[in-house]
């Protein structure tokens, strides 16, 4: 009976030793991508093309890996694994919008991503790809995104259709790929991935219809960038407007 203490305060200090399970609830919250000053936006107003731009296609391309399973492990990464696509030739993992992992197919019976820095509600996201090249072509169409849920495993995440957006709407003219990869143009938006994920279809008054795929420096929170040709980017100036989801 003398040894009780002794064998319980063993007991609790073992205890304490023992690293505590890592939580979603506990991770840092997720940063936007640029950490450079941004300027304010100040809306002045503007006008749209015309005429209303109709919804992007990317109906031809490869389809989005499924079978996503995975979630936060006690390491405190967040892993999961992802169905082989047919046709595809490597895969790009995503998170919030940043490039997370790159992943060739070489006949691997299960694809793996790994995330060793994970932050809070962060969007994961995966497409697939007919070669290795990045080019826009070769790019398939980007996965519903996947957050950690209350038992740290990952489930399907989406902004439900009819949700309403009050944000600052700007517009850009580049020529180039998003930064998803598909080629900008009309119908194509950049947004900050953390709060709308890419691949999300949204209206735009005066605008007409946007589909999430690009990123950029100064879009950050409540704040869309419409593609526009042009003087036509220039005309529309800094809206408000009400965004409603697909």
């Amino acid at each position: 009976m003398r040894f009780a203490p002794v064998l319980a305060l063993a007991a609790l200090v073992g205890s304490l030793l023992v690293a505590p399970t890592a939580s979603a609830a506990t991770l840092p919250a997720c940063q936007h991508f640029y950490t450079g000053p941004i300027p304010d936006r100040p809306v002045t107003g503007g006008h749209g093309p015309g005429t209303l731009v109709g919804a992007a296609d990317v109906g031809n391309r490869l389809p989005a890996p499924g079978s996503v399973s995975g979630g936060l492990g006690t390491d405190g990464k967040v892993g999961f694994t992802f169905a082989r696509v047919a046709g595809a030739k490597a895969y790009r993992a995503f998170r919030n919008g940043q490039a997370l992992q790159w992943i060739s197919d070489w006949g691997q019976p299960t694809l793996t991503v790994t995330d060793a820095s994970p932050c809070q509600n962060a969007n994961y996201q995966l497409y697939a790809m007919t070669a290795e090249d990045n080019s826009p072509g070769s790019l398939g169409q980007i996965s519903t995104a996947y957050r950690l849920d209350a038992a740290n495993r990952l489930a399907a995440y989406r902004l439900p259709a009819g949700t309403t957006l009050n944000y600052r709407v700007t517009a850009y003219n580049d020529v180039a790929q998003t930064a998803l990869g598909y080629q900008a143009g009309p119908g194509f938006c950049a947004v900050d991935a953390r709060l709308v994920p890419w691949g999300t279809r949204f209206s735009v008054p005066g605008y007409g219809e946007c589909y999430a795929a690009d990123i950029g420096s100064w879009i950050k929170d409540d704040i869309v960038d419409v593609w526009l040709p042009g003087a036509q980017a220039d005309a529309w100036g800094i809206q408000r407007l009400t965004l409603t989801v697909r």
